[in-house]
């Protein structure tokens, strides 16, 4: 019977659907794994493919190039070099399973199907998959592992059914997606199941951005007492060998090195970082553009922008109105001077009078509101997009979710674009990583060191400069009352009465509780973005748009 077996965990960036490009990811993992000395190579969930497919497999002809694809894969393992574990679908007859294959001397070794379907939060996968059985433990190499897919260790009836059938250690191949402080999450459960069962327990996972969701990698290894015995990078990409030797007591993974778990600021920086580098160059854009007004949102969003893409790949406009203070101006060329970036101004004054004489006969008789107020917004929005479609940049858009959530944001105006760094990111954490981010120069960003959000685009009140003398508190709670409700109705789906026990007032909760399901039309036609807490809009958070409970809250 053999006493060691090296195990190297890989946690690879896939883009999705491109089935070719993740061979070769693949096959260099595998060839990393061999030159370490590894005997088996671990890739995370659907590592073939990219994850979530979403409609993808549906697609006969996608399911059968990665049928060929793992074949070729497999052929390829007859060497003498290590096995590799691959997650991707498998058509079974008439089911279709997310699935582990084991590939191993020049075949598929072994399928598991994943047993365990979440369909909560982000995943809706017992739409397109259907359960495996309970599996059993895969026989590699004189040993039993007890290979798992992701959801299948949330729950503890796989582990048990692993460890009741022999199983040696738990490994489970992961594309679980980021939230800020998620791992400890995943450490304690990791450790449950490891008190259930006895065995060590091994955590294989993805690493890129995929639309609005984002994978931190951060595998790691605990042994049966429960001690860490590697973790590995968190945001990048990254191979580690593993090395276990059998004792009295089982299998004991071997101390390795342990990467200190980034601050929630750290995580949620390098979070949006990663989500926009991957939208960007996997969708093949040649960089990105955005309006730079002279505060803090579309400075944190150009900074981010920077940090991900490059300063050569971020193109800065200014499109000062009447309205717009020659300090937001300074402010504005200030954020691009310090970043690198090139920036030019567009001034929107001519548009605003083509818009008033084209709109007079129809406005007779009415004065001036909102409606003026959003041309202009819509005025900035034609003009950035002309200039996307003209040289091909993405439009980064600036909101975050604070002004989503309340519908402080204009359609067609400064909600056009095609990605959103901070839509998942209170305004009050918007400021808190403004100024983490002139303290800290972070891990592989391509910007400069040092403060790039200068103090007075922090300190000065947010306004939207659509009139004389506008404050976001002319319309808005102050930010510190407004996040801590919404964290509460979005978050939590607190209660009215429940938010007020907690001290907020009552008028305040019900109005920001109306402004919320008011604007859930204007969501649904946002951009993407980086989902960063427990509940972002869009795939976590689905609401109707017609919906008359509002009423029952007055």
């Amino acid at each position: 019977m053999s006493e060691m077996l090296r195990i190297a965990l890989a946690q690879i960036n896939p883009r999705l659907g491109a089935l070719d490009e993740n061979l070769d990811r693949l096959r260099r993992a595998r060839a990393e794994g061999a030159r370490l000395g590894a005997d088996l190579v671990v890739t995370p969930e659907f590592s073939l493919t990219g994850y979530p497919p979403e409609d993808l497999v549906r697609k006969p002809a996608f399911l059968a190039a990665c049928e060929d694809a793992i074949a070729t894969l497999a052929a390829e393992t007859a060497d003498d070099g290590p096995g590799l574990v691959v997650g991707g679908p498998w058509r079974d007859g008439t089911k279709l399973h997310n699935a582990a294959f084991v590939l191993e001397g020049g075949k598929i070794l072994a399928r598991r199907a994943k047993h365990e379907l979440p369909n909560y939060g982000v995943f809706d996968e017992k739409r397109l998959f259907d359960p495996g059985p309970a599996p059993g433990p895969v026989a590699f190499r004189g040993f039993r592992l007890g290979l798992m897919v992701c959801e299948d260790w949330w729950l503890p009836s796989v582990s048990e059914t692993l460890a009741e059938s022999g199983a040696e250690m738990l490994l489970s191949i992961n594309a679980s997606p980021f939230e800020v402080e998620k791992q400890d999450q995943r450490l304690a459960l990791a450790v449950t199941r490891v008190v259930e069962t006895g065995l060590p327990f091994v955590f294989c996972a993805q690493i890129g951005g995929q639309d609005e969701l984002v994978f931190e990698g951060a595998s790691f290894v605990l042994n049966a007492d429960r001690t860490l015995a590697l973790q590995m990078p968190w945001f990048a990409e990254a191979i580690t060998l593993t090395t276990w030797r059998r004792s009295a007591s089982g299998l004991v993974c071997a101390p390795g090195e342990i990467i200190l778990e980034p601050s929630p600021l750290a995580q949620t920086y390098h979070s949006m970082m990663l989500g926009l580098a991957d939208y960007v160059e996997k969708n093949r854009f040649p960089g990105v553009i955005l309006g730079l007004s002279g505060g803090i949102d579309s400075a944190l969003s150009a900074a981010v922008a920077v940090d991900a893409l490059g300063p050569e790949q971020v193109r800065a406009v200014m499109l000062p109105s009447p309205y717009t203070s020659r300090e937001s101006l300074e402010d504005a060329m200030d954020v691009a001077r310090r970043l690198g970036i090139a920036c030019e101004s567009i001034a929107i004054s001519g548009a605003m009078a083509a818009f008033e004489q084209a709109l007079a006969p129809a406005f007779a008789g009415r004065g001036q509101d909102a409606t003026e107020e959003n041309i202009q917004s819509r005025a900035r929005g034609l003009i950035l997009m002309a200039l996307s479609n003209k040289f091909g940049h993405m439009l980064l858009t600036t909101g975050n979710k604070s002004e989503m959530s309340v519908g402080y944001a204009t359609l067609y105006g400064d909600m056009c674009g095609g990605y959103s760094v901070l839509k998942d990111v209170y305004k009050t954490t918007v400021f808190a990583l403004s100024r983490w981010r002139n303290r800290e120069h972070p891990q592989g960003a391509r910007g400069p060191a040092g403060v790039v959000i200068p103090a007075r685009v922090i300190e000065k009140p947010p306004s939207a400069e659509l009139k004389p003398n506008q404050t976001d508190q002319d319309t808005l709670p102050p930010y510190e009352t407004l996040d801590g409700i919404l964290e509460g109705l979005v978050e939590r789906e607190d209660s009215v009465d429940a938010l007020v026990e907690k001290g907020f007032p009552r008028e305040v909760v019900l109005r920001v509780w109306r402004m919320l399901d008011r604007a859930e039309y204007k969501r649904r036609q946002a951009p993407p973005g980086v989902k960063i807490t427990r509940r972002a809009f869009g795939r976590d958070r689905r609401y109707p748009i017609t919906n008359g409970f509002t009423a029952l809250v007055q």
